[in-house]
C-alpha cells in the first residue's frame, strides 16, 4: 500500500487503566529497526556468513500540540496536578507620586517568582534588592513590589509567575531514583484510499523529548523512543494492507 501523510500516533502508559493519548496536529513519524551484524572472514575480500546480532527499535515523533498529560504519562511519569504556572510579561503599572510607593501585581493573590522590572519608556532594568530602595531600584514580597520616593510616578513593566488552579496540568519535577522508567505501548496507524497500515509497539520508553521555539514560527517538540520486549516477550505487531 501507498502511505501519504503523517498518519495517527498513540501512546498509552503500561500503568493500570491508563487513558489513550494522541500526539496531536502530528507532523512526521519516523521508524528505525536495526541489527548488528556479525562478519565471518577467511583469506577473502568479502565476508563468507553474515548473522544478525542484537536488534533495536527506535522511534522518533515530531508534533505541534503540546499536552501536559501526555508528556507526564509518556515521559516523566511524575506527580501531575491540575492547574498551570502562568506568566505576566510587561504588566504596566505606574509607581504613585506619594508614599507608600508600592505597587501590587494584579495576580498577587497566587504570585509565585519575580522576574524582573523595567522603565516603561526606555526599557532599563531596575535592580532587585532585599529592602530600602533607591532610585533603579525595587523589592517585592508576596507580589506587592516596593520602589523609591526617587522613581516616584515613573512608568514600569513588571514580569512574574503566578499560579492559576484550572485550565491546564502541572506536573512537580522531582529527583527520582536512577532506574525508574516510565514505559508506554506505541501504537501508529495510517489510513490511505481506505487501507490502513498499524504498528504497535506493545513496550516503549522515551529517552529524549525537545522543544525549541522559533521567531514567527510554530515550536515543533520531537519525541524519541525505543521499544523493547513486553513480560510476554512480545514486540508487538505490524499490520500492512496488500
Amino acid at each position: 500500500m501507498l502511505v501519504f501523510g503523517s498518519g495517527n500516533l498513540y501512546g498509552i502508559s503500561t500503568a493500570a487503566n491508563s487513558t489513550p493519548r494522541k500526539l496531536g496536529n502530528l507532523q512526521d513519524v519516523a521508524f528505525d529497526f536495526s541489527f548488528t551484524i556479525k562478519e565471518l572472514r577467511g583469506a577473502g575480500q568479502f565476508a563468507v556468513d553474515l548473522r544478525r546480532g542484537s536488534g533495536k527499535i527506535t522511534g522518533k515523533a515530531k508534533l505541534a500540540t503540546l499536552n501536559g498529560a501526555l508528556i507526564n504519562d509518556l515521559f516523566f511519569a511524575q506527580t501531575a496536578s491540575t492547574g498551570l504556572l502562568q506568566s505576566a510579561v510587561s504588566e504596566a503599572a505606574s509607581i504613585p507620586a506619594s508614599t507608600p510607593w508600592t505597587v501590587t501585581v494584579a495576580n498577587s493573590a497566587t504570585f509565585d517568582t519575580d522576574l524582573g522590572v523595567v522603565y516603561a519608556a526606555t526599557g532599563l532594568p531596575f535592580t532587585r534588592v532585599a529592602s530600602g530602595p533607591v532610585a533603579g531600584q525595587y523589592s517585592v514580597a508576596s507580589g506587592v513590589y516596593t520602589f523609591s520616593t526617587g522613581d516616584a510616578s515613573a512608568a514600569v513593566l513588571i514580569d512574574y509567575l503566578y499560579t492559576s488552579a484550572t485550565g491546564g496540568t502541572r506536573l512537580a519535577l522531582s529527583n527520582q531514583t536512577m532506574g525508574v522508567t516510565p514505559t508506554f505501548m506505541g501504537v501508529f496507524s495510517a489510513n490511505v484510499g481506505g487501507k490502513i497500515a498499524t504498528l504497535k509497539l506493545n513496550a516503549c520508553t522515551s529517552n529524549k523529548l525537545s522543544v525549541a521555539t522559533k521567531l514567527e514560527d510554530y515550536a515543533i517538540p520531537e519525541f524519541d523512543f525505543d521499544a523493547m520486549c513486553d513480560a510476554s516477550n512480545n514486540l508487538g505487531v505490524f499490520s500492512v494492507a496488500n
